[in-house]
């Protein structure tokens, strides 16, 4: 059953699939249909017992939990706005965005509450505890009110970046969220069986709408992780929960293929040439593939991959490995899915077509390339940006489309290929397009290299890389009786690495994307919420290779949207 209005679909689930789990906390509590639904009533008791009334903003920032889309759905069912935050931006950003929101009301986890400041927490009407839903503090007492919302009303405000004078709020209203549940159903089903294992932020839209509304809609069942990713914190909750569907970002998995599969693969002679050997790469990578979705615990049908552009090394392992996976394309501003292919259908290196009932185009098209900025036109559009026109103006076309800012190009068959950013792009001395994610991701394959940004400086370019030094260490071990310390053994180690790097990658790319320098970044680099390198404190033109500005540089006015 397909719907317009998250109060709707709430409703319809919270009755239909009322014993069913629909949240559960790993090595937690579960929580069934039913109860996510006298939950929800209990935070709107709450809200309206604090003054709150249909149309106004509410702030939800928290940690993963099974209470998260509780208030999610609690707040956007009474007609309120909700205004997910995202728990990585400073205390500072956080109280500006809840400032510029005008939420009168906030839902948050303790570890969170702390980074706020006093001012923020006396203005709002009402803050509660995401954790068990008691009342941390309130202001105001009075009555307030509820609405049913109808499908234009806004829902949701997303804040994409907290750190200008006007932060990027994304608009999406009930219909463009709901009509998620009906792209990502036509290009991949769940039903009631399925399980999901949720290890990326709720914060994010990606998250949200494909893997909290989109499951709760289908009365399937979502599985929540308490602390971050890692391998430690992943293997088992992997073997314990067994999830049918999973969606993660590409560094999850590069991380996984980098020091699982081609850290073997390169350990000795041998196995470097075995896997030089087209055919016996593919036997090995299907050898580690089985290994891989033993670890997932056997049941896996559907890996969603998106945020970034994946290493092509560790996609080729997955299609060759026959692990279940799928590239998906979208925005924040999009709700967020534009474009996506079930796993029977990838391709390497394409996102897929464009996702039933979205339109997607090619502006400025270079002839010669045949690449050109992608453009779409969705049910899921944005409304625009919260108290910023002139921001709302720059991204729509004449006639209506969203520009999404990166660059593209279809086959013959209708299948898209992300190019890079076209604020990314850097022109050659000859006037070629050079695209530095292309370069990264040949950079990101190495097995030593960590995270890597390719910056142009006097008309060279040069690349800066964060190597990982545990892998170097492990090298080292057989050489190192030849220096008098660890130290002069590693940075010996280090300068030749940097040498065999600007080969490796030299031998991979065309010859105006050769890089000149490799630089090393010895502190990891300054990423957004959305673990994305903020690549304005690095791209300073005519800046001295090396000398780069600390994390608490000034600010940018540099935007970033969000893709899925």
């Amino acid at each position: 059953m397909l719907f317009d209005t998250l109060y709707d679909l709430a409703r319809n689930s919270v009755e239909q699939y009322a014993s069913k789990v629909a949240f559960s906390m790993y090595e937690g509590d579960d929580l069934t249909y039913a109860e996510v639904g006298r939950r929800m009533a209990r935070i709107q008791d709450i809200l309206t017992g604090a003054g709150l009334r249909a149309g106004d903003k509410v702030a939800l920032l928290s940690s993963n939990m099974p209470n998260w889309g509780v208030c999610y759905f609690a707040v956007t069912s009474a007609g309120m706005i909700a205004v997910p935050i995202l728990p990585d931006f400073s205390g500072e950003e956080l109280d500006m965005i809840i400032e510029h929101s005008e939420a009168r009301a906030l839902l948050v986890s303790d570890r969170l509450f702390t980074k706020l400041s006093k001012a923020t927490i006396a203005r709002l009407n009402v803050v509660i505890r995401t954790k068990n839903l008691g009342v941390i503090a309130q202001r105001v007492r009075g009555e307030g009110s509820t609405a049913v919302p109808k499908p234009d009303d806004l829902a949701v405000i997303i804040y994409t970046s907290g750190t200008t004078s006007k932060p990027k709020g994304v608009m999406l209203t009930h219909r463009a969220l709901c009509a998620q549940v009906r792209l990502s159903s036509a290009i991949f089903p769940v039903g009631g069986d399925d399980t999901f294992l949720s290890v990326l932020p709720l914060s994010h839209t990606y998250e949200c709408s494909i893997g909290m509304i989109y499951p709760f809609s289908m009365g399937a069942r979502v599985v929540y992780l308490d602390r971050p990713p890692t391998a430690s914190a992943l293997m088992p909750a992997l073997r314990d929960v067994r999830p049918t569907v999973m969606l993660i970002v590409p560094l999850i998995i590069e991380k996984i293929y980098r020091h699982q599969v081609l850290a073997k693969f390169n350990s000795n002679r041998l196995w470097r040439t075995l896997y030089r050997v087209g055919f016996m790469r593919r036997y090995l990578h299907r050898v580690a593939g089985k290994k891989l979705m033993k670890l997932f615990g056997r049941r896996l049908r559907f890996l969603g991959i998106g945020g970034a552009k994946l290493d092509g090394g560790a996609e080729r392992f997955l299609l060759e490995a026959k692990v279940p996976y799928a590239i998906g394309y979208g925005l924040t501003e999009t709700a967020p899915l534009l474009a996506g292919a079930a796993p029977s259908q990838v391709r390497l290196g394409s996102t897929g077509p464009q996702a039933p009932g979205v339109e997607l185009r090619l502006e400025n098209v270079n002839p010669e390339t045949r690449q050109g900025e992608i453009v779409a036109r969705t049910p899921s559009i944005m409304l625009g940006y919260y108290k910023n026109p002139e921001a709302t103006r720059e991204v729509f076309t004449a006639d209506g489309w969203f520009r999404t800012g990166d660059l593209g190009e279809f086959d013959r068959d209708g299948w898209l290929y992300i190019k890079g950013c076209l604020k990314n792009m850097i022109v050659g001395p000859g006037g070629e397009n050079i695209y530095p994610e292309d370069i990264e991701s040949v950079l990101n394959s190495h097995v030593c290299i960590a995270d890597s940004i390719v910056t142009e400086q006097e008309g060279r370019l040069i690349a800066l890389v964060h190597f990982n030094r545990d892998e170097i260490e492990a090298m080292i071990d057989d050489w190192r009786e030849e220096w008098e310390t660890k130290k002069e053994a590693l940075e010996a180690k280090t300068e030749q690495l940097k040498r065999e790097i600007m080969e490796f990658v030299n031998a991979k790319v065309n010859r105006f994307s050769r890089i000149s320098e490799v630089v090393e970044e010895k502190q990891e680099f300054v990423k957004t919420p959305t673990h994305k390198i903020k690549r304005f404190l690095y791209n300073r033109k005519g800046q001295p290779a090396g000398e780069h500005p600390s994390p608490a540089d000034g600010k940018s006015g540099a935007q970033e949207k969000t893709s899925l």
